[in-house]
Formats: structure tokens, sequence, C-alpha cells
């Protein structure tokens, strides 16, 4: 019982506020009844007196399933910066959802909303943007990189794909991938539905079945965006960037004890076609095994040989090495290591990490394609690998960018430090201050954090840097729950005013309820 009052003052009673800080608080009294129409509690002036700071408190609690309210804690005068020129005055994002039945379009196509349609207008603005075709920007510049690798050690080998529509079908998605029906990467609570039958890709792998049905070359190089619902900080973004690899194999060449003619004119350019073709003639699967790390929980195929394996997966593996060594600047103290993987449409199935930074870092996922996905692509002849990386991920630590919204940023301060065919350090502008509010409510049965989380980026845009859970409280009488998300408002590009976040932070109070009601409903 008394931890669970010490939670309840915790979570809704004045929450320490700093010096000389303008503050924004929220309360509930411990035990208040849940249900009630929105109202606001400013708190009397004895109280503002004993506390010694200018605070108001306002008390909110939203209709319908959620409610919500709201805390500021503004930042200490030491960490304020110099004010930006001319900020913009207060302003409300764009909070607009897209309801059943609505029409709404995608790259100029029409489609109507159904129960399963989870986009929002903000994320669909972005499908026009594919910062990958740009030549200057970070993203572009490391997909040209790889691409110049890879077509100068296996020249005339791999095809670039890269204009490819975001919208595919949950088949491209999932079950041609042999992601299996109870998977959460299905659920809408993890990937943006267009319609029960569509999605906003989550992986450039929603194309493979696609590009290899073409035959149309032995390999291929897939770049595009990609969309997923996630959590809210500086490294994660809803829509992100990935490039994925794929190279395939003539059984026939690789079935004899020596190398064929279409194999030998690359031994002098490619590495890794060097290093396959010392496995050829290896016909031991014991000696496979070793040699690819495979085990009995990451297996080689039972539809491939030990000669199929055993040049495909080296092969695989001293390309995805070759490329990061390329990328790291050739150096010789780069550490990298493999540690086994699982993916459904690959198998054995690695994943490469660097040593960066003191720590190790996840760069490649990769594999051997299940044979299964081949053959049904038409493809039973041959055998292949893939590997897929995230752009972002990688170029974050190439450029030195410290937070995933500056690459959506338009600013000439920051596009103007990178351009094509260079690496260059990021040189950090954005020195303003951080502002810091709260916002409680009454969860839904059904909530997932993802759900609140969209409520968040469509209501308050590109300025939120962060936001997290801080707090939860279950009501003693009627079990019901209450949790509590810091927000961290961080521009890039100037500091914000009292104003303007309270504006919006109001604006998100607001909005909450109707949202998450919503959702709710269509997830019982």
């Amino acid at each position: 019982m008394l931890r669970s009052i010490v939670l309840a003052h915790r979570h809704r009673a004045v929450l320490a506020a700093r010096p000389c800080a303008r503050a924004l608080l929220s309360t509930r009294p411990t035990g208040a009844s849940p249900a009630g129409d929105a109202d606001v509690h400013l708190a009397a002036s004895s109280v503002r007196a004993r506390l010694s700071l200018g605070r108001s408190c306002v008390r909110g609690q939203l209709r319908g399933l959620a409610s919500a309210s709201t805390s500021t804690q503004a930042s200490p005068p030491s960490a304020a910066p110099e004010v930006a020129a001319a900020p913009s005055a207060p302003k409300q994002p764009a909070s607009s959802f897209i309801e059943h039945g609505q029409r709404f379009s995608i790259l100029g196509k029409s489609y109507t909303a159904d129960a399963w349609t989870n986009v929002s207008p903000s994320i669909l603005s972005k499908t026009e943007r594919r910062l990958h075709l740009e030549p200057n920007h970070p993203l572009g510049i490391l997909k040209g990189m790889i691409e110049q690798h890879l077509a100068k050690t296996e020249p005339g080998i791999y095809k670039i794909v890269d204009s490819m529509n975001p919208v595919v079908t949950t088949v491209q998605n999932f079950d041609d991938l042999l992601i299996t029906k109870d998977h959460p990467g299905r659920q809408r609570t993890d990937t943006y539905y267009v319609d029960a039958d569509r999605v906003l890709r989550t992986h450039t792998s929603a194309h493979q079945s696609e590009v290899l049905k073409g035959r149309s070359a032995d390999g291929y190089l897939l770049s595009a965006d990609v969309y997923r619902r996630d959590e809210i900080d500086v490294t994660h973004y809803p829509v992100f960037h990935q490039m994925e690899g794929i190279r395939t194999f003539d059984r026939k060449h690789l079935a004899s004890a020596s190398l064929h003619e279409s194999i030998v004119p690359l031994l002098a350019t490619s590495p890794a076609m060097a290093s396959a073709s010392k496995t050829v003639g290896l016909t031991s699967m014991d000696e496979v095994v070793r040699l690819l790390g495979a085990s009995d929980a990451n297996p080689i195929q039972p539809g491939h040989t030990s000669a199929e394996a055993a040049f495909v997966g080296q092969h695989l593996k001293t390309t995805l090495e070759t490329l990061i060594r390329s990328m790291m600047g050739n150096d010789p103290n780069l550490q990298l290591r493999w540690i086994d993987a699982y993916f459904p449409f690959t198998s054995p199935s690695w994943e490469l990490e660097v040593f960066h930074c003191g720590k190790w870092l996840e760069l490649f996922g990769c594999g051997i394609i299940q044979q299964q996905i081949m053959d049904a692509s038409g493809n039973s002849d041959r055998v292949g690998w893939a590997f897929g990386l995230g752009l972002e991920r990688i170029a974050m630590r190439l450029f030195d960018i410290q937070d995933i919204r500056l690459f959506w940023s338009s600013d000439q301060r920051f596009t103007s430090q990178f351009k094509a065919g260079r690496i260059s350090r990021f040189v950090p502008f954005s020195k303003y201050p951080a502002c810091y509010k709260d916002v409680s409510f009454w969860t839904p049965p059904s909530f997932h954090e993802n759900d609140f989380m969209e409520v968040v980026r469509e209501v308050l845009a590109t300025w939120p840097r962060k936001c997290c859970w801080v707090d939860q409280f279950t009501h003693p009488k009627t079990n019901r729950v209450s949790r509590c998300y810091r927000i961290n408002y961080r521009s890039m590009e100037r500091t914000f005013t009292n104003a303007e976040v309270d504006f919006v932070q109001n604006n998100l109070r607001e909005t909450v309820a109707k949202p998450l009601r919503s959702r709710a409903s269509l997830m019982e």
C-alpha cells in the first residue's frame, strides 16, 4: 500500500522544478476517479507562494478511453545558448489522421482506408523524399560507395534497383519471405498498413522475389526507403533506408571439381571469388560446417550440396568483409566478427559486427537464400546469398551524425557539409537547449506504446528528440493504468520558446485521447 501511495504521488503530485524554471505541472488527487470531462485546475496563489516558484498547475482528464495531463521542466539557465535569429511564431504541427473510408493517395495512386489502415499524413509525405537518390546526401554518398565497390570487384554482375514503389502487398512483404502468420512484424503496432492487403514495405527484401523472377542479372543491389513504427529517440525514425545485395550462381557451375570458365575472369578483381574458389572440390559436409561456422541451430539447407554451401557462404563472407574494410578506409586494425543469426528467408544466417568506439556494432544481416524462395521465383537452377544493411546506421558512424532527424533536414548548415564521393565529418551547428515536458494519460485495454509514439510524431512532427516512459500508476479501485511519458523537445535549427512548446504540448494533450481510442477499438 505504501509503495502504491509513493508511486501515485511521484506520478501525479507536483513534480520537482528547478529554481528559476518556468514549469507547467500536472496534478491529480490520490484516489481521484479516472472518469470525467476535461478540466483545468490552476493552483492557488498561496500554493505558488509556498513553492516559491512561478508555476501553474494543470490537471487534464480527456474524455473516452484515454485522458491526458502535462507537465513541463524547462532547461536550467546555465544551459541556454544563443537564441537563433528571428524564431518563428508558435505554430501547430500537422495533427490529422486518416479515418476509415477516407480516400488518400501515395505517389499518385489512390487508396481507401479500411479497418487495417494506420498510415498517417506525415508518414505518407515522406514517400516522395527518397533521400538515397540524392547524390550529395550522406545516404546517397554511402549508397554510391557501396555500388562502386561491388562494381569494381565484380564488374557487370550487380544490377542497381533503387526506385521501387514503397507500397507492397502483404504477400511480398511477408509470405514470399516465409515469414509466419503469427510473426510480430505483421501486427499493426509494428507495420504501416495501407489497407488489409497492402503495407508500406518494412524492408527491401519485399522486392527480393520480384527481382529474382526477372532473372535479368546474376546480382542485384536494392536501395529503398522503408517504414516501421518505432520508438522516438536519436537513433530511431519511422522512415529509414536499407540496401540489400543479392548474388546468385548457376548450380551447374558449382557442381564440378574445377572452376567454370564464367568464374575464372573474376578471380583477378574479386577477393570474394578468389576466396570462394578455394572451396571448389570440398566434398565433406563436416568440413563445410566448420568452414562456415554452421550448426544445428543455424544449419546448412538440406537441399544444398557441400560444394554449393561452401562456395556461396565463403563468397558472401568475403564480399562483406572486403566491403566494410573499404568503407572504413582499409584500416589494418579494424576488428570484425561473425555472429550466428536467424532470418526466415536465409540459412545459414549471420550478422557481421565491427568494433567501433569501444563496442561491437551490427552492420550487416545476411545468409544463404532459402532454396524454397529461389525455387518459387523460377530459380531452382541457381543458389544465392543476400545481405541487408541500414544506411542510416552506417552513415551515422562514418559521418559522425548524432541525431537521425538530421538526415531529413534541408538546412544548408547541414546539406552544405557533404559532397558526392567524399566522407566528411559532420560539424554540429545546433547548440540549442532542451525543454522537457511530461504527458500522462489513462491507457485503453489494448494499449501499445507504438500507438502513442505515432500520435506524438503526427502532432509534434520532428520537434521531439526523445520520448520515453518514466512512470506508471494503477488505480487501487478500478485497476486502470495511467502512464507518464517524458518528451525532450530540442530543435536542430533554433531555440524553441516556452510559448511554442506550451502550445504544441497542449495540442498533444488534447489529441492523444481520440487516436488511442480509435486504435484500441480496432485492436480489441
